[in-house]
Order: C-alpha cells, then structure tokens, then sequence
C-alpha cells in the first residue's frame, strides 16, 4: 500500500489463542438461526490485530460467488464456500466476518447452527470436527459494499463498479474467511454481473458463462494467497492485454473510455517486471496487471496479480512522470515482497514496505538520475522522528482507534527502506543482492518473519547480524550509518507537525 501517508503452505507448529470480548455491537446480522451459548470471538494473537485469525485449522482453498445487483450501493448476493484442514479437535468454527448478512451455513454437507461473537461468525457444527479432517464450509450470505461506520476497506466504490481493498484487516468486511495473512489459500471466484459489466479478479479467466442478461465471469489462482490480497473489479471496463518476459500473460483493467489515454502508462510494465527480474529473480505468478480505478482511495494497493491503482495517478499532470513510474515499480515489487513472501505476523509489514519502498528508489535513481543516497540521507535525518511517532520498524504502533490502515506509516516505507540501505552498507552490495534473491527463492509461496531475515542475512553474510538488526529495527534512536558517520537525524520535537 502507499501514497505518503501484497501446493505447499507451511504454518507455524503451534498458534496462540486469544479469547476476547470486543465491546462494540455485533456488525454481522444474522437470521434464522442460533448457536449454543457462549460463543466467544477468537483470534491467533497477531500484537496488531490480536482478534484477526482463528485457530484450529487450516484454509487449503476458497471458493467466492458474487452476484452484482447493476448499483454498486446494494449488497451482492454471495456464497462462500472453504475447504480447510482441522489442526485441533473443534466444537465450534471461528470465522472472521463481520459486515452482511447470513442466510445459512453447512459443514460437510449438514445446515449448522451459527451467531456471531464480536468481528467473528461462530459456527456449531452438528458434532465436533477431529483433529486432521477434512472441513467443507459453506455460507450463504450478502456481501455490503456500502462501508459502515468505523470500517476501513473492504469494497471501494468506484464511478461505474466496485473494487476490493482488503488491506490490512479489511476481506471479512467482504467474505466470511481466516483474515490473516499467516493463512494463505488458492483462490477461484465467480462474479455474476449484468450485460454492459466485465468482471475481473485475481489469477487467470477460467470461463465466461453467458445468459441472456448477464455473464458470470470465473477467474482461478495458481499461487497461494492472503485474505487481504483478492481482488474483484466489476465495472464498465476493457481488459487490454499485452506479454511480458518469458511469454508472461499481462491484462491491463482499464476504464473502456480511457483505454487510449492510459496506453502510455500500461505499456510500461513489460519493461518493469523484466527491470524487476534482474534484480530479484524471475516473475513470481500467473499474470500481471493494472487496475485503474474511478475512486479517490488515498492509496495504491499491490492486490496479487492485479495492482490497485486510482486512475488519478496516470491523469493528473501535477505528478511528474518518474514518480508515477516508480510508484508502478513499487507495487510490482510487491507481488515478491509481501504478496509471494508474506508476513507472518502484521508487525513484519516493514520486510513489505521496506522492499517496496526500497526498489521503487532504487529505479528511480537508474531510471530517472535520482539518487539513492540522496533519499535515505533525508529519512535518516526524519528517521528519529518516524520512529517517535509511529515506531521503529520492525515494532509499529498500534492502528488508531477506526483507523486500521494507520499501520502504514513512514517508519515502515521510507524508515525500513533506510535499514535496507544500512544493511548493504554493512554487509555489501555482492553480499546484498544475493540475500534479496535469496529471500524471494527460499520464501516463495509462503509466509516469513522478521526472525527469517535476520537468520538469512546472518548465514549469506558470514557473520552475526542480531546486533545490527536489534538496534536497526527496534531501537527508538537510529544507530549511526555505516559508512556515513556524519549523518544526523533530527530530534523530533524539532520536527514537531512536519
């Protein structure tokens, strides 16, 4: 995410369970049904979002079927249908939803009982699940793009359709779902919409039916992905297409009146992925692509396969064009960084941001003469700053009440950015350059921590690290700069407002 202010599917062996009561009102109306009492909302003990995840189990794949009702301020008819492996013997299914309505839920083929426990959808099987079985779900539900009070993300609403922003705690807003990123699964979605629409998601098309009024368009991943990384579009839109390296399939979805007008800007991208291929290593998934939407979001958003971009960024003449290049870069960035490797726990967002942050500087600097060092000097004088009002980088300050995406702060884009720069400082280009390829290689896939990267520097570099990190990226001062001694950041009271 950014503008100034994501087989095998290893799990960690154990997750920690969490019990709370949240104080707020239920936000999931459910009908015709109950569970028996108390059903209590769960979460795996993420330091950030404490109340997102469930235990017990593991999502192998989701299957989500979206009627688009022709108004994008009226809820879609959904069905939701998980398939997922028990790791505990379980009474009842936690799931986190908490913005529509439930009309039925079925495990393994029997109607089960249901309520809702805070943010959570609680379900009672007719007899408990054993641990290692196989778990079927499937809910009958709306799904509400219009947000409710003190909601963050979910559907955005744009000029002719809907688009998702999920990030970071926002897919339940949308689907029933496991909503942490530690739970990755395959995708497959079917979007029904009226003539005149295209629907467009995550993964490659698998089929377009097509009645006499509408089509339901049927899109499939071939990677493992995050909640918070799906992407839906249903719009009057045109899907361009063009290869990148290797034959790479890149679609293009674009408002059909501005196809002409956006040319310039999508078929940049080839060029991009090939410039991000020599950094990193090869193309991570099935696709690439642009999505340009009609909406003021305040942020572009590196949804898996298909980028979220406001239209805006590719209009408005204000913004010079090397800044809109590498802001492109940085979101294609993140489909290695934060989308193949992901995080374990919200509080490695920097290994995200960081990356991102740090190749969308580094293309400018070959691409557009600006220069790198120039960059991370300014965040080091901020860096102190950053970290006062929002926490150094691998430990951020919690979200502000309502404001869920207030995670995304400079500590964690410039600011991790910075560590970067300092660790090839340290260690040296060569040494580098192998660990980021490295990272991408070993992680592909799959979720990793803070704790990983440390430990993969420290073998690629030959020496103990723990200390260089331990002060980079959890001090409240930042250490001196190797090789830049005379650097100095600012005390933030100096800085007070900036």
């Amino acid at each position: 995410m950014l503008r100034n202010i994501r087989p095998r599917i290893p799990r960690p062996p154990t997750r920690r369970i969490r019990a709370a009561l949240l104080a707020s009102a239920v936000s999931v109306c459910l009908i015709a049904a109950s569970a028996p009492s108390p059903a209590t909302p769960l979460g795996i003990g993420d330091r950030l979002f404490p109340h997102l995840g469930n235990p017990g189990y593991d999502v192998q794949s989701y299957d989500l079927a979206f009627t688009y009702p022709g108004a994008n301020d009226k809820p879609l008819a959904a069905v939701t249908t998980i398939d997922a492996l028990t790791f505990s013997r379980l009474e009842r299914i936690n799931l986190d939803y908490a913005h529509g309505k439930v009309q039925s839920v079925e495990v393994n083929g029997r109607r089960a009982a249901f309520t809702s426990a805070g943010q959570d959808l609680v379900v009672t099987p007719t007899k408990p699940l054993p641990l290692g079985s196989r778990m079927h779900v499937v809910v009958h539900h709306t799904s509400d793009p219009v947000t409710a009070e003190g909601q963050d993300g979910g559907w955005i609403r744009t000029k002719d359709g809907l688009a998702m922003a999920n990030q970071a705690d926002a897919a339940h807003l949308v689907f029933p779902c496991n909503d942490h990123p530690s739970d990755k699964a395959m995708f497959t979605f079917h979007v029904t919409a009226p003539d005149g629409y295209t629907a467009v998601a995550n993964g490659l098309p698998a089929g377009a039916d097509r009645s006499r009024r509408s089509t339901t368009w049927t899109y499939r991943t071939r990677h493992p992905m995050a909640t918070e990384l799906a992407q839906v579009s249903i719009g009057r839109s045109s899907v361009l297409h063009r290869s990148g390296p290797h034959g790479l399939p890149v679609r293009d979805v674009v408002p059909t009146k501005d196809a002409k007008k956006l040319e310039p800007w999508l078929k940049k991208t080839p060029d991009q992925i090939a410039w991000m291929e020599g950094k990193v290593g090869r193309y991570p998934f099935e696709t690439y692509g642009l999505l340009m939407a009609e909406a003021q979001t305040g942020f572009e958003l590196e949804t898996q396969t298909l980028s979220l971009f406001e239209k805006e960024l590719f209009t408005e003449p204000a913004y010079p064009k090397w800044y809109v290049e590498s802001i492109m870069v940085h979101e294609l960035s993140h489909q290695w960084f934060g989308d193949s490797v992901s995080p374990r726990a919200w509080s490695d967002l920097w290994l995200n941001e960081g990356h991102a942050t740090w190749y969308e500087a580094l293309y400018a600097e070959e691409k557009a003469h600006k220069p790198m060092e120039e960059r991370m000097r300014a965040a080091y004088r901020a860096s102190d700053s950053w970290r006062a009002a929002g926490g150094p980088p691998a430990a951020p300050k919690e979200p502000a009440p309502g404001q869920k995406i207030s995670i995304f702060r400079p500590s964690v884009y410039d600011g991790a950015a910075l560590v970067l720069y300092a660790l090839r400082q340290k260690i040296g280009r060569s040494a580098f350059e192998r660990l980021e390829r490295t990272w991408v290689s070993a992680h592909r896939d799959d979720v990793a921590s803070t704790d990983d990267f440390v430990t993969l520097a420290t073998a690629v570099a030959g020496r103990d690290l723990s200390g260089f990190f331990e002060a980079w990226l959890y001090d409240t001062k930042t250490p001196p700069m190797p090789g830049h001694e005379d650097w100095k950041s600012d005390p933030p009271k100096a800085r007070k407002g900036a």
